[in-house]
């Protein structure tokens, strides 16, 4: 079994965010439609925001360090 590598789970983390993000709707209507656009935007969230996380592994114990303050200019 491969060692864990914290920076490539994140990697995967960020692809699945953009396939999220390109992926079409399938042919629903109504309100599965709704449910399936809603549930593609928290999937994209979620996913986005694991792969923006600084990843640490020490002593088997994973840190995943997520800034979530607002961004200044």
């Amino acid at each position: 079994m491969p060692a864990f590598d914290p920076a490539a789970m994140i990697e995967r983390f960020r692809l699945r965010a953009e396939a999220v993000k390109n992926r079409g709707l399938p042919p629903v209507e109504g309100p599965e439609r709704a449910r399936f656009k809603e549930q593609a935007q928290t999937d994209f969230m979620d996913y986005a925001m694991l792969a923006d996380a600084e990843a640490t592994l020490e002593e088997g114990i994973l840190t995943l360090r997520i800034d979530l303050r607002p961004k200044t200019t």
